[in-house]
């Protein structure tokens, strides 16, 4: 029976997402699936799959994974203010996404304490913080997904609800250890807890070098990233364990100290392929097989329970609604507030550390495992039914461009619309009343100063384009841009004199500068004319793309299915550029450079460039 167990849930780990992508099940998460098939295989259902000690193994392990890979999850570049500069929201409004995350997750944490306090009240529940804890979670992996999905992650909604996700992710798991030390007698010992923190620093900083080192020298039978990342989960359990914690918690500071090392793309998808591809799925599907529903229905008190935490858990993320409108479109922020409640992925392992405790019964723990099934069901659904994409969220950049003349105009109307949205300034009187009727989006600026400029929306943009004539207003206006965070900053400049050049260069902003251009041009018409064809080609295109979509990295080129559409001219890998060939595999972060029709070209940037 033992082994039938382990092949059946091997078994259902394999057909469930191949069942979910025959039918087209996209609303529901994959764990919420797997959690709901175990419950029907399991005690409340058929009884076809019984917990063995090798499940209950590798069910442990898929759980110390899953949080190392919440903990890899978390973006520390999002929590520093620098890297998230206020934009325009879809309401018009100005946003900051770190500030209104926090201030929705302040609201998440009351109302989450106040819940709790109402369950104790009642008779319910009475742990008030773990009952808090709980309602305060946000699975950060369901959001990611979904708003992945929707493509809206570098828009301000999608990181003002990417963020509030990881704020809820990480205090809770906090709050989890300091609650895990108090009621598991080891509160004499909580200052302990700062050997995990240390641990971790003294690990960044110790292994920081010798593994980029380890980047270089891994090969294909020996894997030292992945042997690192073993080495760090088990480790800091260890250390987790010794200091009181829970050894979840070990895992998931062992995950966000992986972050820290800024692995590569491929070892992040070689970790997740182990963790989601083997040993998660036995977690979620044991956590199914271990719920028992006769149990349940048979306490009316925990059965009582079950609709209430239901209700609670969408009440507790109401702040976030709250929040949202006062930015965002209101039937946006509705439907980002509905998001938020997805739970489960934090609320299985609270529960495992509750039911070690002792802090909650079984039939109890099945209710807010039932609960956050429920609600992760109905959450994805809320959001994918309400969530209207605008016009400012499929666009991919925005340009602003400083200066209407000649050159600027003609760029302004040729830029792809699919791709970017244009906004023109102009100081000059005259060039405003030329160009005003064929520049859809011109906006005439009395002066060029710093106040003015940002007043007029110069550096909302995420490239910004300083095309004056004078060459030292595109100086200032780029100096500018580059200190208020714009991500790409281009100055065209008639002469260019060796101190500015190396200034900018140092900045990251670049140069334009029509002389090199213009020679540029013509040895390409020389040298290379089908080059210099397909720059000046108005029926084909020229694009470089990142590869960022895993389905089509670790594959050849030749097995692309649109590569007889398309024309790769070069990779760029790293620093290093490549010439393409059909047996060439793609590598994350790869950079191609490729050629074809506009339809083409376009579908084929956005498959590649989609994470």
């Amino acid at each position: 029976m033992a082994q039938l167990s382990l092949f059946l849930v091997i078994l259902l780990a394999l057909v469930i997402p191949i069942f979910m992508a025959r039918f087209q099940i996209s609303n529901v998460p994959t764990a919420v699936a797997e959690i709901i098939v175990g419950i029907v295989m399991g005690s409340s259902g058929f009884n076809l799959i019984t917990s063995t000690h090798d499940l209950t193994f590798l069910s442990n392990l898929g759980v110390i994974l899953l949080m190392f890979l919440s903990g890899m999850e978390i973006d520390f570049d999002l929590l520093q203010r620098k890297n998230n500069p206020k934009g325009k929201s879809q309401a018009g409004k100005t946003v900051d996404p770190l500030k209104t995350a926090i201030t929705a997750f302040i609201g998440i944490v009351v109302m989450a304490f106040v819940l709790a306090y109402i369950l104790r009240l009642t008779g319910l529940f009475s742990e008030v913080m773990l009952a808090a804890i709980i309602l305060m979670t946000v699975a950060l992996g369901v959001v990611i997904a979904t708003l992945k999905e929707k493509n809206i992650l570098g828009r301000p909604i999608g990181q003002t609800i990417l963020l509030t996700a990881v704020l809820g992710e990480v205090i809770p798991l906090l709050l989890l250890m300091i609650y895990a030390s108090v009621n598991g007698g080891n509160a004499e010992q909580l200052w302990l807890i700062i050997l995990l923190f240390a641990a971790a620093i003294f690990l960044l900083r110790r292994f920081k070098q010798p593994y980029l080192w380890f980047a270089k020298i891994t090969k294909a039978t020996t894997q030292l990233d992945i042997r690192l990342a073993f080495f760090l989960i088990f480790a800091l359990v260890t250390v987790a364990e010794r200091v009181g914690a829970e050894n979840i918690l070990g895992a998931f500071l062992a995950g966000m100290v992986m972050k820290l090392l800024e692995p590569s793309e491929a070892t992040k998808d070689k970790l997740t392929s182990i963790g989601y591809g083997f040993f998660i799925p036995i977690f979620f599907i044991m956590t199914g097989v271990r719920l028992n529903l006769r149990s349940l229905f048979a306490h009316p008190s925990s059965l009582m329970l079950l609709p209430v935490l239901v209700i609670f858990l969408f009440i507790a993320k109401a702040p976030v609604v709250l929040t949202y409108m006062r930015y965002f479109q209101k039937k946006n922020a509705f439907a980002g507030g509905f998001l938020t409640a997805t739970t489960i992925t934090i609320v299985l392992p609270t529960l495992q550390v509750a039911r070690k405790l002792h802090a909650i019964t079984s039939t109890q723990s099945d209710a807010f495992i039932l609960a956050a099934v429920i609600v992760c069901i109905l959450s994805p659904i809320v959001f994918n039914s309400n969530f209207v994409l605008l016009p400012e969220d499929k666009i991919k950049e925005k340009v602003a461009i400083v200066g209407a003349n000649a050159v600027t105009v003609p760029v302004a109307h040729d830029l792809h619309a699919n791709w970017y949205s244009v906004k023109m300034f102009t100081d000059k009187k005259n060039q405003y009343k030329t160009y005003d009727s064929r520049v859809e989006n011109l906006t005439f600026l009395p002066n060029l100063d710093e106040e003015t400029l940002e007043k007029g929306g110069v550096f909302d943009g995420d490239i910004v384009v300083a095309a004056n004539r004078a060459d030292e207003d595109n100086i200032k206006i780029a100096r500018m841009a580059k200190e208020k965070g714009v991500n790409r900053v281009i100055a065209r400049l008639s002469e260019v004199d060796s101190k500015t050049l190396t200034e900018f260069n140092e900045k990251g902003i670049e140069v334009f500068n029509s002389t090199n251009v213009h020679a540029a041009l013509m040895r390409a018409m020389i040298e290379s004319p089908t080059v210099y064809r397909i720059m000046t080609d108005t029926k084909n295109i020229l694009y470089s793309v990142k590869v960022k979509n895993t389905h089509y990295t670790g594959r050849q080129l030749m097995d692309l299915e649109f590569i007889d559409q398309i024309t790769v001219s070069r990779i760029k890998r790293g620093d290093e550029w490549l010439i393409p060939r059909g047996a060439t595999e793609i590598e994350p972060e790869d950079i191609l450079v490729f050629s074809g029709e506009f339809k083409v070209a376009d579908r084929v940037r956005d498959l590649l460039s989609k994470e």
